[in-house]
């Protein structure tokens, strides 16, 4: 049985989690729980992963000073090595990975990013893709959006997702709707 461990940290947006495990080339981030207005993230971390215990170590700690940074409007890029993508799904992973190479700055539609896959017709495919991604912020699902300008959903909400796309320099129409030319794919 895998061995499962967690820690939890505080961010501009309230408490956050990252559950990881230890493989043979280091820690492996298996989830990370933004905070939420619903259920408190330990409860989150404690339900999904059952026998986690809280740990951490340099590298979870280092991750962690990032994601944190990250939140305060920092500019920091992540690598894809540190988390556990092979537990999705075919079409996630190449959802997300299409997710991670959108830059700081831009958005993309969930249309968008069907398309660049070659998957034309495939917009709520993706929008479910990027609703169940483990490793939010690593990878920047809060950059997708709907074709008609507006938020779209977000793990953490949509207050957060607007909150970090105006960190990152996204502006917004009085109705809320993204005002930018700085799309992607």
């Amino acid at each position: 049985m895998e061995s499962f461990f967690y820690t939890l940290l505080p961010s501009a947006f309230g408490r956050l989690g990252i559950v990881w495990r230890e493989a043979d080339d280091g820690p492996k981030i298996q989830r990370v729980f933004l905070p939420n207005e619903r259920t408190p993230v330990e409860s989150l971390v404690q339900t999904t992963f059952v026998d986690a215990s809280p740990q951490s170590c340099s590298t979870i700690a280092e991750l962690g000073e990032r994601i944190q940074r990250f939140l305060e409007g920092e500019a920091v890029d992540f690598e894809l090595k540190v988390i556990a993508l092979e537990k999705c799904s075919e079409f996630q992973q190449r959802v997300l990975v299409a997710e991670y190479g959108i830059p700081r700055g831009w958005v993309s539609t969930y249309g968008r990013i069907a398309r660049g896959l070659g998957v034309p017709g495939a917009a709520r495919a993706v929008g479910a893709a990027l609703a169940h991604n483990p490793f939010p912020i690593i990878i920047p699902c809060h950059r997708a959006i709907r074709a008609n300008g507006e938020l779209g959903g977000f793990q953490g909400g949509q207050s957060m997702k607007r909150a970090l796309l105006e960190l990152e320099g996204i502006e917004f129409s009085p109705s809320g709707k993204v005002l930018t030319n700085r799309v992607h794919y």
